[in-house]
């Protein structure tokens, strides 16, 4: 009997084994080894590739995801080819399409390459695929077409009137930006009637159940607002986000706390940093970013610094400057107060060096692996 139920138990191991082999099988099917041919032909399709080295850890970590990424691109129909390419053994190649380190995940589009900077989920791989091999601007011809999209979008960009100067400056920016945000088109009759425009042509940000309207005088170059606006107001914070706020040059209030901390001073501290990124989002959202980050490990070894939570911080992207704390914070309006000392300049600088490029990616390195 007992061996018996051995055997069957062995079968039954064997029977998963198979089946799990299957469905690596069955995905890798879907994502193309790539080679030196590929240089001659890469331009007949959109191709989403992740040049790799075989003795990358994080390469090895994203081989799965990236298999995943190949089966769903394939079920869902898509134009867009997956593959993958050794660039330790093409590095030729990979020189040619500027591939630094590893892994390095690129759209190809004709004679364009489109850099993939987001986390490394098949989520969000995906969504760039699908952003990036589309059209540059996409036309809102009804309002029911932009519903959708609002409805669909957490942030989004849309252009407003025929064509002009502003319209050229918009498909500049949208060549650059595409990697990072949705960009649309429509006439003054599609937009929502709670839009109030006062000049036409008009570009326009979409989110946070609101609207922002680009002021050329106010907001300066068309590309460098659109890179600020392309976040909601208020995130949670990890390192890849961080890193991408160092373009903004705005000034990053966070809430660092332990979320798997229920006590009142951890809930109330990320609570005022969200009362105050939503009520006052008018006052400060061309200055400030909001959010919160769980835990210290990413923070501490940005700024080289012990930071205790719960706490709240303050990053200036634009240079090596940081503020903290030098009241206790009781509720909204308090905050505001600590925001308002740091724009005249009545808080205490902290700095601790450059951390807007170098250190920053140096403190991604490190903790890569929280984000794969």
């Amino acid at each position: 009997m007992a061996n018996a139920v051995g055997r069957r138990s062995w079968a039954a191991l064997r029977l998963c084994a198979a089946v799990i082999l299957l469905d690596l099988a069955v995905c890798k099917g879907f994502v193309e080894d790539l080679n030196e041919s590929f240089k001659d032909n890469r331009k007949d399709d959109i191709w989403l590739v992740d040049f790799y080295a075989p003795w990358c850890g994080h390469c090895k970590k994203l081989e799965p995801i990236w298999n995943e990424v190949g089966l769903e691109m394939k079920s869902i129909g898509s134009p867009v080819k997956v593959g993958k390419m050794d660039a330790t053994s093409y590095s030729s190649i990979a020189s040619e399409f500027g591939v630094r380190g590893y892994p390095t995940i690129k759209l190809l589009k004709g004679d364009l390459a489109y850099n993939y900077r987001g986390p490394r989920t098949k989520d969000d791989i995906i969504e760039f695929a699908h952003r990036v091999s589309g059209a540059l601007i996409r036309p809102l011809p009804s309002q029911q077409m932009f519903d959708h999209v609002r409805k669909r979008h957490r942030v989004f960009f849309v252009y407003i009137g025929g064509e002009s100067p502003l319209k050229e400056k918009y498909i500049d920016a949208a060549s650059e930006l595409i990697v990072y945000t949705y960009f649309f088109s429509a006439s003054e009759d599609v937009v929502p009637e709670y839009v109030t425009l006062k000049e036409m042509p008009a570009v326009l940000v979409f989110k946070d159940d609101t609207y922002f309207v680009y002021d050329e005088y106010e907001d300066g170059d068309l590309s460098s607002w659109i890179s600020r606006e392309r976040f909601q107001n208020y995130l949670t914070m990890d390192g890849f986000l961080l890193y991408e706020l160092g373009d903004t040059g705005k000034l990053v209030a966070i809430a660092v706390i332990d979320e798997k901390n229920t006590s009142l001073e951890h809930t109330r501290l990320k609570s005022i940093i969200q009362e105050v990124a939503r009520d006052f989002r008018d006052h400060f959202h061309r200055d400030f970013q909001f959010g919160h980050m769980d835990g210290n490990d990413y923070i501490n070894t940005l700024l080289m610094d012990e930071l205790t939570v719960p706490t709240i911080v303050v990053l200036n992207t634009s240079n090596q400057q940081y503020f903290l704390l030098d009241r206790h914070i009781k509720d909204a309006s308090d905050m505001v107060q600590f925001i308002n000392s740091i724009l005249d300049g009545t808080v205490p600088v902290s700095n601790s060096g450059p951390f807007q490029r170098d250190k920053w990616e140096k403190a991604e390195e490190k903790l890569a692996v929280l984000y794969l």
